[in-house]
């Protein structure tokens, strides 16, 4: 099957965000993919802030991003945007980094005044970056993902359901999506 980036963009060790990428992961790697985690904020800092193009950390998610046949993208939503974290990264890839890749976005937050987070803030910088094809994301309330000690999640069962979807959907978008050249 396909290789699949899957991208945490909160800064948080304990965020939402990133155990319910994970949690994702898991039923996209039953699917047969490879699935391989990238959590922003293990990136060295100063070669983020930086703009440290050659820093070793920031070539080995760049090639992870050129290797990527699709990429699951994840973000909590701050001030109705993505992280800037995750922005960080974005503006360290290639123009065209995401050329010929199917995108599925992700976004949590904690009131529903941020759904269009996704539509407005991530599509359109992932559409710039070249993505062959952006499936539908999909936005998870914070107060639907319960973190247990243990490390593990509970998806409230609406957003289960929903997610379940828009994953499958996502894989199935990547057996049909042709690679195009990357421009540039």
């Amino acid at each position: 099957m396909a290789t699949v980036l899957s991208v945490s963009g909160s800064p948080s060790a304990s965020s939402r965000t990133n155990r319910l990428l994970r949690h994702l992961d898991e039923r996209l790697a039953a699917q047969g993919h490879d699935v391989i985690p990238l959590d922003v904020r293990t990136l060295p800092a100063e070669a983020l802030l930086g703009a440290d193009f050659r820093h070793p950390a920031i070539v080995r998610a760049t090639e992870l991003f050129a290797r990527a046949d699709g990429v699951v993208i994840g973000t909590p939503v701050y001030k109705a945007s993505y992280s800037g974290v995750l922005k960080a990264l974005l503006d360290l890839l290639p123009q065209y980094a995401l050329a010929g890749k199917t995108v599925l976005p992700l976004a949590t937050g904690g009131t529903t005044a941020h759904v269009l987070a996704i539509d407005y803030a991530l599509r359109p910088v992932l559409s710039s970056m070249g993505a062959g094809h952006i499936v539908q994301g999909w936005f998870t309330l914070d107060k639907d993902l319960t973190l247990h000690d243990d490390g593990s999640l509970t998806v409230e069962a609406g957003a289960t359901e929903a997610l379940r979807q828009v994953v499958d959907q996502f894989s199935a978008a990547l057996g049909s999506t042709p690679l195009l050249a990357a421009a540039g």
